[in-house]
């Protein structure tokens, strides 16, 4: 049996469209923390150039011994700076604000922290524990660009807000107990480690 010449060629743009970039998976990371795993998808369409710095500090282990050293119960958990003697270590680079691509700081949605100058995220991060409409872009205002979300261990998230916080210096809301970041990879790699080495978790806590 042979197919209609039209009804080929459309089966043939629907392959090509299902095996283009633009259907591809977001990229998604893990960072095993001391409070255990959170999984992160990335908006690579929305964000682009967001997603792209993150990555590239991912990938070049940046975020490896990092703590979380900013934690405000009903608002936000904050890291990607700091190391648990609170010592800032230097960003690979800076990214321009990306926050009017549509996303909401809603709860679950990662962030780039920044000063007031819109264009000054780096490797700061943060959590939305809740919906923060006010962090959102507003007509004239910059606001805080959205560029991923926790698609696993949000229970992990609101486990590390929980936590006591003090004043370190002229550091506010500082953990008393310290969440590190003790990895983070592309999730692949992590998955692809894991099956490798089915015991490595085990040994690391042992």
């Amino acid at each position: 049996m042979t197919l209609p010449r039209n009804l080929s060629l459309i089966l043939i743009l629907l392959v090509s469209l299902l095996l283009s970039p633009a259907w591809a998976d977001n990229p998604k990371v893990r960072f095993e923390t001391s409070l255990g795993q959170i999984d992160i998808e990335l908006f690579a369409k929305e964000a682009p150039l967001t997603v792209e710095n993150f990555l590239r500090h991912v990938d070049a282990g940046f975020y490896e011994g990092i703590i979380f050293h900013r934690v405000i119960p009903g608002f936000v958990i904050q890291g990607g700076g700091f190391n648990a003697r609170l010592e800032q270590k230097t960003p690979l680079a800076r990214v321009r604000n990306e926050s009017d691509n549509g996303l909401k700081n809603q709860r679950g949605t990662l962030s780039m922290a920044r000063t007031n100058d819109p264009h000054s995220a780096s490797s700061q991060f943060f959590i939305n524990l809740v919906n923060n409409a006010s962090l959102d872009a507003q007509p004239g205002r910059p606001g805080y660009a959205v560029f991923g979300q926790v698609i696993e261990g949000m229970d992990k998230v609101d486990a590390i807000a929980q936590g006591r916080t003090t004043r370190v210096g002229p550091h506010r809301d500082v953990p008393e107990q310290a969440v590190i970041i003790l990895s983070a990879q592309r999730l692949e790699l992590a998955k692809t480690q894991e099956k490798a080495d089915p015991d490595r978790d085990e040994e690391k806590f042992e």
